[in-house]
């Protein structure tokens, strides 16, 4: 299985449009990994995860055949994670696509923008509505959705995928996770977990984590025996606000067996 890390950054990007700060300024100049578009990721070329506003500069980047996507899990409504606009591309008039539906799963709110643009009398798109730990089976895998702490206007969903053999948990956007959520993974085992650091060295572990969030996670993780033999964990979704280039970043991350992602990088299971 490929797990292939579409974008790395929080909302704004890095650099982040019309930003002077230091960080931007250095991240433009050095360039490579430091680079980072709108968060998302694909697995096996046919389950999406999020459809930020930088969707189409990723498939022009990678080389992705969009079409092949079978499932579309949307983990909230937040404009770097939905672009729903970019949906009416798939419909006819605009693409020429293979005769059946992308499925497409969230909690209520994602889905009905999504039905506000492509709307239900069309046949390219088909919408689930899901609930917090109630499993559902998609075309390319078994899934859960967890409770997120993130924004307390809507229900913000965490995903645990099982696929060919192999355990996800998609761990973000959300600060501290809620006690649910931390009930449900005590007894799983995972291949890979992605979690996210958008807030950084700051204290602030609410709605987003910082770096020791990240780390106690990974520590509870294997007190708790929740990553296999051979698993791997990574963080994305940083934000410019941070302040800390991927050099940094690996530099705190790495020494803790953590991969720090960055834009393009594929993780094989």
């Amino acid at each position: 299985m490929q797990v292939r890390l579409l974008g790395t950054a929080a909302a704004e990007g890095i650099p982040s449009l019309f930003c002077r700060c230091e960080t931007c300024k250095q991240a433009l100049a050095l360039g490579g990994k430091n680079i980072r578009t709108r968060t998302s990721v694909m697995i096996d070329e046919t389950l999406k995860i999020d459809f930020p506003p930088d969707t189409y500069f990723h498939m022009i980047r990678d080389g992705l055949d969009l079409d092949l996507v079978q499932d579309l899990l949307i983990t909230h409504s937040h404009s770097d994670h939905l672009l729903a606009d970019d949906l009416y591309m798939r419909l006819p008039g605009y693409a020429q696509t293979e005769d059946r539906p992308i499925h497409v799963y969230g909690h209520d709110l994602p889905i009905s923008k999504c039905i506000s643009v492509v709307g239900l009398e069309q046949q390219k798109f088909e919408f689930h509505i899901v609930r917090p730990f109630v499993p559902f089976e998609m075309q390319t895998a078994k899934v859960v959705p967890l409770l997120a702490d993130h924004d307390p206007m809507e229900t913000c969903l965490l995903y645990y995928i099982e696929k060919d053999g192999k355990t996800i948990f998609y761990g973000h956007d959300s600060g501290w996770f809620p006690d649910e959520t931390w009930d449900f993974l005590k007894d799983k085992k995972l291949d890979l977990a992605i979690l996210e650091c958008t807030t950084g060295r700051s204290k602030y572990r609410r709605n987003h984590m910082n770096v020791d969030s990240v780390l106690e996670t990974k520590a509870w993780f294997e007190a708790n025996g929740v990553l296999k033999p051979g698993s791997q964990v990574a963080v994305t979704h940083f934000s410019h606000n941070a302040h800390l280039l991927h050099e940094d970043l690996t530099a705190i991350f790495e020494p803790h067996g953590i991969q720090v992602a960055y834009d393009g990088m594929t993780i094989n299971l």
